[in-house]
């Protein structure tokens, strides 16, 4: 049974930084792609950045140059690193293995 468990999440002011992780369970690691997601309040949840099993990396515009998404496959563990956050990240960010596995979410505010 796959599992993902998120964590690292709260409250920055704009400008700081957070990391969240995702440690996974169940099944091979190392061939599943690897995504966070965000959902913010009222708004569709969005793709925030992916990791390919072969380690190719893909973000949304509008993160780019501020997260980094990283895996280490010997922890089964999944990373982003959040640097200068903005109001606009505040969300629920979730954890995602392909082909479709999902967290709980960890909640992620940003105030101005």
């Amino acid at each position: 049974q796959v599992q993902l468990v998120e964590s690292g999440g709260g409250s920055v002011q704009a400008g700081g930084s957070l990391r969240l992780s995702c440690a996974a369970s169940g099944g091979i690691f190392s061939i599943n792609h690897m995504a966070w997601h965000r959902q913010a309040p009222g708004k569709q949840r969005e793709l925030v950045a992916l990791i390919t099993s072969g380690g190719n990396t893909n973000y949304v515009d509008s993160v780019k140059g501020r997260f980094t998404i990283s895996r280490d496959n010997a922890k089964k563990m999944v990373y982003l690193q959040m640097n200068n956050l903005k109001p606009e990240d505040t969300g629920v960010y979730y954890c995602w293995r392909s082909p479709a596995s999902w967290g709980q979410g960890t909640q992620v505010t940003v105030s101005s």
